[in-house]
């Protein structure tokens, strides 16, 4: 049994990862300050015997004793990181820096979760890990991307100055249970507009790509990416490769749904990519063969689900 502490615990991706780590037989802190998590996406969890839960938020100092850490803290979606962008700037590096600072002092392995956007607009496609990207350093999604770049060289210092034992995971759009109902992203837009019959919106003209990988592909990657050899601290992608554009998965969302919903097109927000998709060639090598396994259709069939039972639990929530 490892004794594991994983911020941002009660979001989305934190929830599934946490109940992930339970199964495997560890004991679990789950760290979060509810800004966009949600003591629902982990209630089932609350009367697990090695489960705990701590309200605290990673801008300030944390001291615990663990063997890993994963660290999951930061809003992920524009809506979010964009409401207080000098938070989630201080939420990437500060939080970095002090669970950096907590794993040198106790000698734990420590993961993060970086993500896509360190990319920015790529000129490059698909996307490998030694693409340096191409970001927009005073944009509005600065906040972010500068941040997630600027903890991946935390990382990496801690790493050599300090022999800190570091894992870096790029995370590309990923969707399933627990998305928070208005965080914006594109999935979660999608379906909860087509549940409630209003007009699906799509931003620009709908040919953009994105390669959306389900929840359970992407725990599984994170999980084999903290348990990877010795020495092998990425950077690596995790995502799926395989394409599809805006229009394509509105139309699989009104399929899948029996939406009546109607289509409706608005500018394309300040420096959205438009195209986005991971090599995972690294991540086939290094993480025992680990690709995708969940399709597009049967993905989105799980996630139609939870945000129908949301839909009808508490029409408010969505």
């Amino acid at each position: 049994m490892k004794r594991i502490l994983v911020t941002g615990g009660a979001g989305f991706v934190g929830s599934h990862l946490c109940e992930r780590l339970l199964k495997e037989g560890n004991e679990v802190i789950c760290l979060d300050n509810y800004f966009t998590g949600s003591k629902r996406n982990i209630e089932h969890l609350m009367d697990h015997h090695y489960f705990e839960l701590v309200r605290h938020d990673i801008i300030n100092p944390y001291m615990i004793e663990v063997d890993e850490i994963y660290n999951l803290a930061c809003p992920a979606s524009p809506v979010h990181y964009q409401f207080n962008p000098i938070k989630t700037v201080k939420t990437s590096v500060m939080g970095a820096i002090n669970m950096l600072g907590l794993a040198k002092r106790i000698g734990a392995k420590i993961l993060q979760a970086s993500t896509s956007e360190v990319y920015g607009d790529p000129s490059v496609h698909p996307q490998p890990e030694s693409y340096w990207g191409n970001v927009n350093p005073i944009g509005l999604r600065s906040c972010y991307d500068e941040g997630k770049r600027c903890a991946e060289t935390l990382f990496m210092d801690y790493h050599h100055q300090n022999k800190v034992n570091i894992k870096i995971i790029r995370i590309f759009n990923t969707y399933g249970p627990h998305m928070h109902p208005h965080d914006g992203r594109v999935v979660s837009n999608f379906i909860v507009q087509a549940l409630k019959g209003e007009d699906i919106t799509i931003f620009g003209d709908g040919t953009q790509t994105r390669s959306f990988q389900y929840v359970d592909d992407l725990v599984e990657g994170t999980y084999r990416m903290m348990n990877s050899r010795d020495g092998f601290t990425g950077p690596v992608n995790i995502g799926n490769p395989v394409e599809f554009t805006m229009l394509e998965l509105a139309k699989e969302v009104l399929t899948l749904t029996g939406s009546k919903s109607k289509l409706t097109f608005l500018p394309l927000p300040q420096d959205d990519p438009m195209q986005r998709q991971p090599d995972i060639s690294l991540a086939k090598k290094e993480l025992n063969g680990w690709e995708p396994k969940v399709h597009l259709k049967e993905g989105l069939t799980h996630t139609i689900a939870y945000f129908d039972t949301l839909l009808k639990k508490d029409p408010s929530l969505v």
